[in-house]
């Protein structure tokens, strides 16, 4: 068993969508008494930590990315007992607590933003970043939002220009003042003491802005990705040299690992870049001074991981910095489910599923990821995204991979809510999914991720093992995994054909048998179709 220290080193980290989870209270949306009530699934599940998105009281036009007190929690989402009682809950089942910090803008209806924008003078007039327009009246430079146009909007009050990466209603936070990250570690330190475990710390590297406020230089457009920003949004012409990224955040960083010490938690950063994300991600968590772990988006791209991507990113994050702590993920709030932006069938879902426990990093799970559920599709007039409001119908957003999870397969909204309707509609689709029809089918996606955990947890070596150069030959993808007590080797086959496998020199033995796992006969193995193969060195 791992020491308490390195508890997230190789941990599998739920990701709950506090407004999709469960309903506690009949009003549609989801709560922190929601959560309580199902901790219990994800702790039979197999799962180490929860991370909780934004719950701080909020105006919403970001769904609680947009905070307007840090310190306190959303009415929709209950109070700040409620959440002492999700930490209690969570305790009792021995799972860890992490909770989303978004700490590089607030909304503006903070009422730091508030003063801010009174005008130049006050005590928070450098708390945000403020910028004089051009001779000619038009923003100081070219840089753009994530949530398409410029990134900056005009003040009447101050007859300025703030900088907002998001939405005009997020304005970004002035790090280079040192007030403000103060006020930031102040927030850090409230909610340990609240007894959470730790921390996602959303767009981690937007923290810093250039001091300068240089123009973005133009991407090629051969180099353009869609892993960001959809292909529509004009935000993937630019190379965002300037506008994140900055060297100034990881002095930041090393501030944050301080006050997180003495309270034994950990911080996995969400490094959104397109082109640099597996090298920042090395920068941020080399050293052992800075956020234990990163959360890239290499494995969230719309293109299939396919055995050649795996060897290419692999070869990369080795190049860049062998020690480097990745927190993999194929799913999350942002993105188009991985079983629809794949193209996954059950099978193919499985063995991806079981790639996921055997990588090098620690593992993140998106609520309904183990029940195999699809990307929901949202009518127009249903959307709740501002993002896919603004790109529809190229870009449809993300509340497809938002709707509630389904937990009964015998209810309208699927036990999550008694309400009419839902914030959301629930899929009629996803309802032959729900966890009442799984749990006690061997033969179910929900069994298949409860026992892919529980063999990371057995086998302590696909937590904290080395990992050999990943290969791929064909379809299949193959490693080991190494630390001074087993050397187990791994082979997927991320393909719809048969494929042979050549284990390395020495006596093996098949770990786990079933339909997803090949068995080992003598120094080779037959996998069929979206088939693994595991096996354990023998001891002399």
């Amino acid at each position: 068993m791992m020491q308490d220290q390195d508890w997230w080193r190789g941990a599998v980290i739920y990701q709950i969508y506090p407004r999709s989870f469960q309903d506690s209270n009949g009003d549609g949306i989801g709560d922190l008494g929601g959560i309580v009530r199902r901790l219990p699934h994800i702790a039979g599940l197999g799962a180490d930590a929860v991370w909780i998105s934004p719950f701080f009281t909020s105006p919403m036009k970001d769904f609680g990315y947009d905070v307007s007190d840090y310190c306190n929690v959303d009415p929709m989402f209950g109070t700040l007992s409620d959440f002492d009682a999700v930490v209690a809950r969570a305790n009792d089942l021995n799972l860890k607590v992490m909770i989303d910090l978004v700490l590089s803008h607030t909304s503006d209806a903070h009422p730091w933003f508030a003063l801010s924008r009174r005008d130049r003078s006050n005590p928070k007039a450098d708390w945000y970043v403020w910028a004089d327009p051009r001779p000619d009246g038009t923003p100081p430079n070219n840089w753009l939002s994530v949530f398409g146009g410029p990134a900056w909007a005009w003040d009447a009050r101050r007859e300025q220009y703030f900088l907002h990466n998001f939405l005009t209603s997020q304005p970004d936070l002035n790090l280079h003042c040192p007030a403000v990250q103060d006020a930031l570690l102040d927030v850090v330190r409230f909610w340990l003491g609240r007894g959470v475990h730790g921390f996602r710390l959303d767009t981690i590297n937007f923290y810093f802005a250039d001091r300068y406020l240089r123009d973005n230089p133009p991407l090629p457009k051969e180099l353009r990705n869609d892993s960001i920003a959809p292909g529509v949004n004009p935000y993937n012409h630019q190379l965002h040299l300037f506008s994140k990224n900055q060297p100034e955040n990881l002095d930041f960083l090393r501030k944050i690992r301080t006050v997180m010490a003495p309270y034994n938690a950990a911080a996995v950063g969400e490094v959104g870049d397109a082109q640099r994300g597996l090298e920042i991600m090395a920068e941020y968590t080399s050293g052992g001074d800075k956020v234990q772990m990163c959360y890239p988006f290499e494995l969230l791209q719309p293109k299939r991981a396919t055995a050649q991507v795996l060897e290419q990113t692999f070869a990369r994050l080795n190049a860049a910095a062998p020690d480097a702590w990745p927190c993999w993920a194929f799913s999350n709030h942002d993105t188009v489910r991985h079983i629809t932006r794949w193209g996954l069938t059950d099978a193919a879902a499985r063995a991806y599923a079981t790639l996921l426990v055997c990588l090098r990093g620690s593992v993140c799970l998106y609520q309904g990821e183990e029940l195999g559920l699809p990307e929901a599709d949202i009518a127009f007039d249903e959307l709740q995204d501002p993002y896919g409001i603004e790109f529809w119908p190229e870009f449809k957003g993300r509340d497809g991979c938002r709707t509630p999870m389904v937990w009964e397969a015998d209810n309208r909204l699927g036990g999550f809510s008694t309400a009419e309707k839902a914030w959301l509609p629930v899929p009629a689709g996803h309802l032959g999914r729900a966890v009442s029809r799984q749990a006690d089918d061997p033969a179910s996606m929900l069994a298949h991720y409860r026992a892919a955990l529980a063999l990371r947890r057995a086998h302590p070596v696909l937590r904290g093992g080395a990992m050999s150069p990943l290969v791929a030959q064909g379809n299949v993808v193959s490693f080991t995994r190494q630390d001074g007590a087993e050397t187990l080797f791994c082979a997927v086959n991320l393909g719809g054909g048969p494929a042979d496998v050549a284990l390395p020199d020495g006596k093996w033995t098949a770990v786990g048998a079933g339909p997803d796992l090949a068995p080992v006969q003598g120094a080779r193995a037959r996998l069929g179709p979206w088939q693994a193969c595991l096996a354990l060195r023998g001891q002399g």
